[in-house]
């Protein structure tokens, strides 16, 4: 037997054999290389092998492949042979093997999301088969970097999908978020990936920006919190990988989540002092408290510099003021396009000079421009140091990860994917994500209670997972939780409701409405079903077409209203003419401006995109098995002309509008329950400190109701008077507590000089005497608060 065929079973042969490692030369033999000697510190182990490489090996090494799989593969089987003749000096890493990008018929869909996914074994049969020629026919033997996403689970086929990052943000849960991201890890390391491109910590300032459902919300401390959480979850503590991990990527460096006018890659007219104050401190967080592997600039321009050629930034800043060491790498695309969009560099050749010199070490996804620097180096416009000194991290980043002992798959890969842990766990991250926004005492629902209960809508008979996702082993809908939910004890009912576009696959360029006509059709179908029902319950929000990355001119995601799209609102209005109760859930990535729906629904959900699980999440909490205890990452504007509308504003902001309210929607932090809380005042344990002083702050929360659930505790800091504006609030400490009927506790907060820092007028980051105001309470608005002296 001979062919791709053959080929396949043989990759699969070496990765399910007694030992792997066997087709892995030995290592610290008696005169054997240095770089091979396991036992060797890293840095002798580097520098060994970079004076054994010549320049073409270098720079192989800061290169990717991704369309440029093509040159390697026979359809989806790895060619040896191919490889060896299109890179005879090798390669460095390969941009996500789980996709067949570049392979023939493989979708030529910018970000692979439209591309002919490999199954699992494909995908480890592949990865098996790179590393066997890496190992054994090159002449270094250097294994090679895979790379996948991860924002909310392993983007690939059979794969974990759980919650979307803003609402894990929502759930105010550090552990939760470790806890994921550690599955996560399992299962991206169990098929031979060492490198995910996540977390997000862009602070989100602008909900028109499609990307938004990316990022852990508007507040630069829980955004540091999560994103600590997570890279702890995903790589472990320290600088080297244990068995189960793997190595995070922080993105995007930085303000990408405030682009001018709301689109994407659009340009961020942020002051430095702004960033230090806002957007850096994510990224400060992660750095100084993890060993994060590798950061990722952004594709927009800070004050006319685009991030990928920002020496300032990813040199006097990442690299200097907080001592990162590890890779930087690009993001898709972006070296290029310091030529094509941004028009600061002439050619390819010189955007490739430009990154390399700002500290970029690694492009992606295909290397484009840096496979010119061979040619540089030897004409003299590129110092051969600058290739050293990208290829030596990449190279660090690879010894890091355990690389060169063990870089294949597991043998018990399908185990350790999607299994029965990794859904229960995608369920509780869905119970603990969901915020309830409003009720007049219809929720939680009882079963049997209703003998018809009507489940209406877009998004009710499907599972919203949102962008950056594959196929999961399974997914739930919101109809089908019901349906599981009352089987047996009421009778369930459906009707479209809308439909939101035209088409359902998040990968088409152009996004097209569902036909109004057609829709108002729907709905008085849908008025028909619901006469017959005692309730209804109406999903309504998004698709991943109508919010979005907008990735290129032709591939749009970001909008300029708020408010739900389409027919939707003419639905709601349609079901709250029955005179039935109407219980909203909606589920989307972006906080939508529903104003009507927020003032007239008798209950109303934000699930966001729930994860696979989510349907029978909603269901828990719809019908009172579960409480829910979310709070909002994001303040939601009550109009698109609010916007930029965030909680922590200057005193001088939002003064009022002629016509319109000031106040947002809802508020930062907010979320109810179906319990009731009394908060106490916070106490200090000092009414004084000094300027390097700490203070505990203690918070008693009380669970008055007749049901156990969740709270959370916030607290924030106000400076009265200052050398420079401060905000009216920062969100300085948090935590989630379950109480049962009656319980109490008192939470206690510890506050260091960090909590109480700012950016003089000399941009020198200091505690100023004075005096501070420190609030607690359920959500940024409803607070109460104590004052603190500093002096």
């Amino acid at each position: 037997m001979t062919g791709p065929r053959f080929a396949r079973r043989q990759a699969l042969g070496l990765f399910a054999s007694t030992s792997l490692a066997a087709t892995t030369p030995a290592f610290a033999k008696a005169g054997g290389p240095l770089y091979k000697d396991a036992t060797a510190p890293i840095d002798l182990r580097v520098r060994d092998l970079l004076g054994r490489m010549t320049l073409e090996e270098k720079v192989g090494q800061i290169i990717a492949l991704w369309s440029t799989k093509a040159e390697i593969m026979d359809d989806l089987t790895f060619s040896a042979a191919k490889a060896s003749k299109a890179y005879p000096n090798s390669f460095g890493q390969i941009t996500r093997p789980s996709d067949r990008r570049g392979a023939p018929n493989g979708s030529t869909q910018a970000g692979g999301v439209g591309a002919r996914w490999r199954t699992p074994a494909d995908t480890v049969a592949f990865i098996a088969a790179v590393q066997t020629w890496a190992v054994n026919e090159t002449r270094l033997g250097i294994p090679v970097l895979f790379h996948e996403e991860s924002l909310h689970g392993y983007m690939a086929t059979d794969a974990t999908m759980f919650p979307m990052a803003i609402g894990l943000a929502g759930s105010f849960d550090r552990a939760l978020m470790q806890e994921v991201q550690s599955v996560i890890a399992r299962e991206v390391r169990a098929r031979g990936v060492h490198l995910a491109l996540s977390p997000v910590v862009d602070i989100a300032r602008d909900p028109r920006w499609g990307r938004i459902e990316e990022t852990f919300g508007e507040d630069p401390y829980l955004c540091g919190e999560m994103g600590v959480a997570a890279v702890h979850g995903l790589q472990g503590e320290g600088k080297t990988l244990a068995p189960g991990h793997v190595f995070a990527t922080l993105k995007h460096m930085t303000g990408h989540g405030q682009p001018q006018s709301g689109e994407n890659i659009g340009p961020a007219p942020i002051s430095e002092r702004e960033l230090r104050e806002n957007f850096f401190p994510p990224f400060r967080a992660v750095v100084k408290r993890t060993g994060i592997g590798a950061v990722m600039p952004s594709y927009n321009e800070i004050d006319g510099v685009p991030s990928h050629m920002n020496r300032w930034l990813l040199g006097d800043v990442l690299r200097g003021e907080w001592g990162f060491d590890g890779a930087i790498v690009s993001d898709y695309g972006a070296v290029n396009e310091l030529d094509t969009i941004h028009h600061v560099q002439p050619d390819l050749q010189a955007a490739g000079r430009a990154a390399l010199r700002a500290g970029v070490d690694c492009e992606l996804p295909d290397g484009l421009a840096y496979r010119t620097l061979v040619e540089q180096v030897r004409a003299g416009t590129v110092p051969i140091e600058a290739v050293d000194t990208a290829c030596t991290r990449m190279l660090t980043l690879k010894f890091r990860a355990g690389l060169f002992e063990n870089p294949w798959p597991q043998k018990d890969y399908d185990r350790l994917t999607g299994n029965v842990e990794a859904r229960a766990l995608a369920l509780k991250a869905a119970h603990r994500s969901i915020a309830l926004l409003g009720n007049d005492g219809v929720l939680p629902l009882k079963p049997g209670a209703h003998a018809r209960v009507a489940v209406i809508g877009p998004n009710a008979a499907i599972a919203r997972l949102g962008g950056y996702s594959s196929i999961p082993r399974q997914d739930v809908s919101l109809l089908e939780g019901i349906q599981a939910k009352l089987a047996g004890k009421a009778q369930v009912l459906h009707a479209q409701g809308v439909f939101i576009t035209r088409s359902e696959d998040r990968s088409v360029d152009e996004v097209l409405l569902a036909d109004p006509a057609r829709n108002r059709q729907l709905i008085a179908e849908a008025v028909e079903v619901a006469k017959g029902a005692d309730v209804i319950i109406l999903a309504i929000g998004d698709t991943e077409q109508t919010s979005r990355e907008g990735f290129a001119a032709n591939h749009l995601g970001d909008r300029t209203s708020l408010d739900l799209v389409g027919e939707q609102n003419d639905l709601f209005l349609a079901m709250k003419a029955t005179g039935k109760p109407v219980v909203v859930c909606a589920i989307n990535g972006r906080p939508p401006s529903y104003v009507t729906v927020a003032a007239q629904a008798n209950a109303l959900l934000e699930c966001w995109y729930p994860g696979q699980e989510g349907g029978t999440a909603m269901a828990d909490i719809l019908f009172g098995d579960v409480n829910p205890g979310a709070k909002l990452p994001v303040t939601v504007a009550r109009d698109a002309g609010q916007i930029p509308v965030f909680y922590n504003r200057k005193p001088s902001a939002r003064r009022g509008y002629v016509f319109e309210e000031i106040e947002p929607l809802f508020p930062f932090g907010y979320g109810l329950s179906y319990t009731r809380f009394e908060m106490g005042a916070p106490r200090l344990s000092a009414p004084k400190i000094g300027v390097g002083g700490d203070v505990t702050v203690e918070v008693d929360v009380r669970n008055v109701g007749d049901r156990a659930g969740d709270e959370v505790v916030q607290l924030y800091v106000h400076d009265q008077v200052a050398s420079v504006t401060r905000p009216i609030k920062e969100l300085k400490g948090f935590e989630r507590v379950t109480l049962a009927p009656g319980e109490s506790r008192t939470v206690r907060i510890a506050l260091g000089p960090d909590a109480f820092t700012l950016w003089n007028l000399d941009m020198e980051e200091v505690v100023e005497p004075g005096l501070f105001d420190i609030m607690a309470g359920p959500n940024s608005r409803d607070l109460k608060s104590v004052t603190l002296e500093i002096i």
